[in-house]
């Protein structure tokens, strides 16, 4: 077994495609013995046997303590809320994907918000966050920070420069989504990077601004915002990545250093992923990640272009149309694992009216014909499914 380990681990990575990798994973991983399995096994045990109170002692010291676990140690498991070998394998096939250090997976992807800012904010610090956020992210900083005396400041990132009169001493997040939600608009990472480390540069380590990004629109696929200058990615798990719309999940990546104090936040908190739902976007959703959002991109930019022409649209927001705002931008921060422009597979249009109530009444009439006689459109909330 030792010599087979060792002629394996001989091999050369990063020689294979990322699509390749996610269908295959890391040639070893210490997370689990499976070598001699095609599909990497479902734990369904909640807890573990410990050979003896040393076991369970050396475990429990291992756990969140970089320092003390090597890459190479195989972990001592011993309750699922502390770890289990499908959360660990997915979480280092999503690192890899996003070209972060590490990931820590979540129940859902409110659950990982809320845990890589509950890890970089405390009493008195401000987050700066673009103005246009989903519903929930808008909801956890405008209703439960404020009890918590954490001020959240809107900001039209779009205009990087209106940094300037928002960023305080206070300030310790820049927090948007690329593309937004729901109206796609799409913020320059590179140019908030230059911004935030300016300002870094006359701070002490312990008051830096670090810049966190919600990445589930776009996906790995089409984006990857930690090349681009992102300290942290978060995804919902549920949406692109998982694929299927059968599991729930959230994850953050980013630097090594903060996973030790992400996993604790995760034991405290509570919101751990299931051990079910990491299997299946380990088996089914990373490996045809590629497949299924090239796919429905390309479905996009047809649906993209007969809107756009269509004589009772008004507008048609999408990143690979040349009539959109940010198509430049897009084609600059848009691409997928090769290269190509991938400029994702949702849409965001407005219906002709001759005031805003009309458009809406419009608007309301077409989703309600479309969710009774559509063959291939569902009105139903999350997205990045196969059917939706």
């Amino acid at each position: 077994m030792d010599s087979e380990i060792n002629e394996r681990e001989l091999l050369d990575e990063e020689q294979y495609s990322a699509e390749t990798h996610l269908i295959y994973g890391k040639n070893i991983s210490t997370k689990w013995d499976y070598s001699h399995h095609v599909v990497s096994p479902l734990s369904s045990s909640v807890i573990f046997r410990l050979d003896s109170v040393e076991r369970g002692a050396e475990g429990f010291m291992e756990f969140a303590n970089t320092d003390i676990l090597q890459s190479e140690t195989n972990p001592i498991y011993i309750y699922d809320r502390l770890g289990e070998p499908n959360k660990d394998l997915l979480e280092e096939n999503l690192s890899y994907i996003e070209k972060g250090e590490m990931a820590v997976t979540f129940t859902t992807g409110m659950g990982a918000i809320s845990a890589v800012l509950g890890v970089l904010l405390k009493a008195g610090d401000e987050i700066v966050a673009h103005r246009t956020l989903y519903g929930c992210t808008l909801s956890l900083f405008k209703n439960w920070y404020p009890r918590l005396n954490i001020n959240y400041v809107s900001c039209d990132l779009t205009k990087h420069s209106l940094l300037n009169e928002k960023i305080t001493s206070k300030t310790r997040v820049i927090y948007f989504e690329t593309p937004g939600n729901p109206n796609l608009d799409l913020i320059d990472i590179g140019e908030i990077r230059k911004f935030v480390d300016l300002e870094n540069s006359e701070r002490e380590p312990t008051d830096k601004i670090y810049i966190v990004v919600d990445n589930t629109f776009a996906t790995p696929f089409c984006q990857r915002p930690i090349e681009l200058g992102a300290d942290f990615v978060v995804h919902s798990l549920t949406k692109g990545i998982g694929g299927f719309g059968t599991d729930m999940g959230g994850a953050v990546i980013g630097p090594k250093k903060f996973r030790d104090i992400l996993l604790l936040y995760r034991k405290d908190f509570g919101a751990v992923l299931g051990t079910k739902a990491a299997w299946t976007i380990l088996t089914y959703g990373l490996p045809t990640l590629h497949l299924r959002i090239s796919r429905q991109t390309a479905n996009a930019m047809k649906i993209a272009e007969f809107l756009a022409i269509h004589p009772k649209v008004e507008f048609v927001n999408y990143p690979g149309l040349k009539s959109y705002k940010y198509f430049e931008l897009a084609q600059k921060q848009m691409r997928d694992f090769n290269g190509n422009f991938a400029p994702g597979s949702l849409l965001f249009f407005g219906v002709k009216g001759e005031t805003l109530e009309e458009q809406k009444e419009k608007a309301r009439a077409l989703m309600n014909y479309a969710a009774k006689n559509a063959y291939t459109l569902t009105l139903a909330v999350s997205l990045g499914t196969q059917e939706h």
